[in-house]
């Protein structure tokens, strides 16, 4: 009984590490970044922080880091005025990103808000 618990204890530890970081590939400053905004925009309130927090572990369930990662590039490079900002509201890498983006955000309001 003691060797398959000691068995069973180091099988979970060996791949505890692995499992966790398939859902957990975002950086804590990516996460925080993404609370401290979306708080700005519901309040500055406690029930915000739970909100946000909970949206953005939705969106990390649902859309891998580096996806996110382009995404959020896109959004922000889309911000340049004239021609310059056009290639990245305007292109179709720029439009699936963000596409799928405002996808995971969505999912995230209705399970979290």
């Amino acid at each position: 009984m003691k060797a398959r618990l000691t068995l069973a204890i180091a099988l979970c530890l060996a791949a505890g590490p692995t499992v966790a970081q398939s859902f957990n590939d975002y950086p804590t400053s990516a996460r925080a970044d993404y609370v401290f905004a979306c708080m700005k925009v519901n309040g500055d309130t406690r029930v915000a922080l739970d909100k946000c927090s909970c949206s953005i572990d939705i969106i990390a369930s649902i859309l891998p880091y580096d996806r996110y990662e382009t995404a959020e590039t896109f959004m922000s490079l889309a911000q340049i005025q004239g021609e310059n900002g056009a290639l990245f509201r305007q292109s179709e890498p720029a439009k699936k990103a963000t596409d799928e983006l405002h996808r995971a955000q969505a999912e995230a309001d209705i399970r979290c808000f």
